[in-house]
């Protein structure tokens, strides 16, 4: 838990000798409270102070890194409970699971439609994270998988087997891909915990309940291992959002160290709206990997919608660069329209005017990323502000025409627009979908 300025000065030496390049230890206290100086800058800091300060500066939920390069999967360093607090900062990983019983035919199809499982939303690509392989044949069949799909994706890898002999085949395939090892339980601790620390793999911790998986974490940080991911086995579905939320909430209010790690969370559901169902409440409620089975772009591009919304920055709206944009096989004589630099505005537009068929312009004025209704309201779509953008962006020079298609919900705004751009303003539709009959019924010569 993050210590106060107060905190910290009581554990700081009070010399006040400023070899830290501060007044006196209280100023530096405070500096370091609000992290904007190291501890190291102390020279007479005791080793006592120095492992309790450490320790305080330490995110109370550890993060883990899985896999390498680009396809690399972080999950934890959350700092709060709810998104408005500030904003949760690693998305939610979305893997799947393959078995080893399949035929290598079979594999390599899932491996293809996993690898094409990439979408783009309101200008953010959106992406699946991990593949994990689950042995339920021989450790040898096991590991002929494991390097099948480990030569067939770049993703994260997960290692799902209780066959210890299995496993370090694997992990001598696959150690430096930094797989994630599932899993440790009371029963094979010792064993697994040596796999973990030889291969230096992250490792997932199953318990039952809480308490068992508190244990556990404790004895593995003994063994000298830290790099964890937290489950808690199969249940009902509000049993296990009330494991996941009370892990967060100790990790984060009750500084428990040994619950102070990622989640995840394997769904066994044969119907892929069942499973996209349960996978969506999880993602929602704290988990920080989903593992399901089902690959169909279907049933996963509705899991990255969500946990885009959810892992966006509420208090920063997504936002596009303000600028002129030609649609299309665009002229001097195609339509302008204008509207905000809000993504969901702006790709909402995009996908009407696309629909139309009619090469179009369309001018994104700079609101901050406001919306039409909310922007004009706050004074940032005003016919000064459209009236700057389409000077600065160029549209007099894009076309030869002088006319502008405004959104109809700020009709109100059509005179003075005109009288300031010296542009003819068109009212258009209020909502998006109008968009494309409005421009095909435009005239020819606009």
């Amino acid at each position: 838990m993050a210590l106060s300025g107060l905190d910290i000065y009581r554990l700081l030496p009070k010399t006040n000798c400023r070899e830290c390049g501060f007044a006196t230890c209280l100023v530096f206290a405070m500096q370091l409270a609000k992290k904007a100086v190291s501890i190291d800058k102390c020279p007479s800091l005791s080793k006592e102070s120095r492992a309790a300060l450490e320790a305080s500066a330490q995110p109370p939920i550890k993060l883990v890194t899985l896999g390498i390069g680009e396809a690399k999967f972080e999950a934890g360093n959350e700092s709060v409970m709810f998104r408005h607090e500030e904003k949760f900062h690693r998305p939610c990983g979305i893997g799947f699971i393959i078995e080893d019983s399949l035929s290598n035919v079979l594999i390599k199809d899932k491996i293809i439609k996993i690898n094409k499982l990439k979408f783009e939303r309101i200008g953010q690509k959106l992406e699946v994270n991990l593949v994990a392989i689950k042995q339920k044949e021989s450790a040898k069949r096991f590991t002929e998988v494991v390097k099948l799909v480990a030569d067939n994706t770049s993703l994260a890898l997960v290692l799902m087997s209780d066959d210890l002999t299995g496993l370090k085949q694997a992990l001598d395939i696959t150690a430096n891909r930094k797989p994630l090892i599932y899993h440790a339980t009371k029963e094979n601790l010792p064993q697994i915990a040596e796999l973990a620390k030889d291969y230096n793999a992250a490792l997932v911790a199953t318990g039952e309940d809480l308490d068992a998986v508190s244990g556990l974490t404790v004895e593995l940080n003994n063994l000298g291992i830290s790099e964890l991911i937290l489950e808690t086995g199969d249940k009902p579905i509000a049993e296990k959002i009330w494991d996941l939320t009370q892990m967060r909430r100790l990790a984060l209010k009750k500084n428990n160290r040994s619950l102070g790690y990622p989640s995840l969370v394997v769904i066994n559901q044969a119907d892929p709206f069942e499973e996209a169902q349960e996978a969506a409440s999880y993602i929602a409620k704290y988990a920080g990997i989903v593992l399901i089975k089902g690959v169909e772009p279907f049933e996963i591009l509705p899991l990255v919608t969500l946990r885009q919304n959810i892992y966006s920055d509420p208090q920063k709206p997504l936002q596009i660069e303000p600028k002129l944009y030609p649609i299309g096989q665009v002229n001097d004589k195609s339509p302008v329209l204008v509207t905000t630099n809000f993504s969901l505005t702006y790709y909402t537009v995009l996908g009407e005017v696309e629909a139309s068929k009619i090469p179009s312009y369309i001018v994104s004025v700079d609101t901050e990323g406001m919306s039409v209704l909310t922007a004009w309201a706050a004074e940032k779509f005003t016919p000064h502000k459209i009236t700057e953008s389409i000077n600065k962006l160029g549209v007099k020079d894009a076309v030869k025409h002088k006319r502008l298609i405004i959104p109809g919900y700020v009709a109100v705004i059509s005179g003075e627009l005109e009288d300031e751009s010296g542009f003819e303003i068109i009212v258009g539709p209020k909502e998006a979908a109008g968009i494309p009959s409005f421009l095909k019924n435009l005239p020819i010569n606009t």
